[in-house]
């Protein structure tokens, strides 16, 4: 018999050090206790009426992937 390859998992990071962002939406940014920029320009923008949102990056829930 022959003996099974090992297949090694490639890694989708470009650098090192390069982390994930959780994309959240206006509800969590407004319910944050470190309210950032980015996230307060975005509750400004989903006041808006008719306004959609995809939500936004968060640099407080990062993570290391």
């Amino acid at each position: 018999m022959a003996k099974a390859k090992k297949v090694k998992k490639k890694n989708s990071r470009q650098h090192p050090n390069q982390v994930n962002l959780k994309i959240v939406t206006s509800a969590t940014c407004q319910a944050c206790k470190q309210q950032c920029a980015r996230g307060l320009a975005y509750l400004e923008e989903m006041s808006q009426p008719g306004a959609i949102g995809y939500g936004v990056p968060c640099i407080l829930t990062k993570r290391q992937s």
